[in-house]
């Protein structure tokens, strides 16, 4: 293998430590500089950061001391940062991206990919226009959760698939988050928020998608923050909170798909896939692994993980892009999947204001599945 990406990390909240913890064990890419608004908590992950490469996988790789970037345009402009890691609040995705591709570096980022089609396009562009790569989350879909569930499908132990429902419920996330006010603006609520996920494995599932029809609603003009030293205040709900919709694939399937903040307990299934043949049962999108089920001849019966990248976290779409430079292949967690998951989105918000059924402007090719990957290394997922 050749040399490692260098990555620098822009924002330094929560999600980051995720992907500091996983970083260090990653073949193919070393970070070399982070930044935050908040210089103190730039500083403490470029600590976390320099604990955890000391372990000896990471030495063996020539892992160096973090640097702390006073600002995101200095990060971008480092001689040591090959591709950027945006880790900051959806508003500032496409900032944060357009600075990096202006400054020749690759960018992998937190989902959404933007928050608008038009800064979607502009991103997708202006990586064409220098030659970059731009991935995006979610990758837990390259797990052997979701992973083993289609190669089910490819495997045709369902026969041909028909329909698919996807649902995720939860009262709001105001009850456990002491600021979730962003969650209920603009660019928030539970399908931009928790629909990347359930879409991104739809399409590695049944393909892209050709058409929508939606319906939403907003039962509660306020909500109140339920924990931390603001407990009790109340809020303004500017967006929809419960969305709903069937969304037609490419290839002929219908997938039924729920988006809610406002279902206290339910004992619905996180993603389910029926075809001529049988059924399967997907885990949950959200998490890399999980039960795999497959219903035929009038019983469910679990099935061995048999796909993806075994013992992945956040971070294995940052890898699964530097394995791919390197190899000369497209990567997996592509911002042209992140994009049609996003207009995807916005057309079903849009068909649920106007009470029909839209068209969906842009596809995308299905990602190449990932092999039975029992330890990412140099040469794993090439296929």
């Amino acid at each position: 293998m050749g040399e490692p990406l260098r990555v620098g990390l822009v924002g330094a909240g929560k999600i980051s430590r995720a992907y500091l913890d996983t970083l260090p064990r990653l073949p193919g890419l070393r970070l070399t500089a982070v930044t935050d608004l908040n210089r103190a908590r730039a500083e403490a992950a470029a600590r976390t950061a320099e604990a955890a490469a000391k372990s000896a996988e990471a030495a063996a790789r020539g892992a160096q001391g973090v640097a702390v970037a006073a600002s995101a345009e200095e990060l971008v402009a480092r001689e040591d940062v090959d591709a950027v890691l945006n880790l900051t609040i959806p508003a500032a995705h496409a900032e944060v991206a357009l600075a990096a591709l202006a400054a020749g570096r690759h960018v992998y980022g937190e989902k959404p990919l933007s928050g608008t089609r038009e800064e979607a396009d502009a991103i997708m562009g202006a990586a064409q226009r220098a030659g970059l790569r731009v991935g995006c989350a979610p990758d837990t879909v390259l797990g052997p959760g979701t992973q083993t569930a289609r190669k089910a499908v490819d495997d045709g132990l369902i026969g041909t698939p028909v329909a698919a429902t996807a649902f995720m419920t939860t009262a709001g996330h105001e009850a456990w988050h002491p600021d979730p006010e962003f969650y209920y603006r603009p660019g928030g609520g539970p399908l931009l928020d928790m629909g990347p996920y359930y879409l991104s494995a739809l399409v590695h599932l049944l393909g892209p998608v050709v058409r929508v029809t939606g319906a939403a609603s907003r039962p509660r003009a306020q909500r109140g923050i339920g924990s931390g030293p603001r407990a009790g205040e109340r809020f303004a709900v500017e967006v929809d909170t419960h969305v709903t919709g069937v969304l037609e694939h490419r290839g002929g399937a219908l997938t039924t798909l729920l988006m809610s903040f406002d279902v206290h307990a339910a004992r619905l299934p996180r993603i389910e896939v029926h075809g001529s043949e049988g059924s399967l049962s997907v885990p949950d999108p959200n998490t890399f692994d999980g039960p795999v089920e497959l219903w035929r001849r009038g019983a469910w019966e679990p099935l061995a993980p048999s796909a993806g990248y075994v013992g992945s976290a956040r971070g294995y779409g940052l890898a699964d892009l530097a394995l791919a430079l390197e190899a000369g292949r497209p990567h997996r967690a592509s911002a042209e999947l992140a994009r049609h998951v996003l207009d995807v989105m916005l057309t079903l918000l849009d068909a649920a204001r106007e009470r029909t059924s839209l068209p969906v402007g842009t596809t995308c090719s299905r990602p190449e599945p990932v092999p039975f990957v029992g330890e990412l290394s140099a040469s794993a997922g090439h296929g």
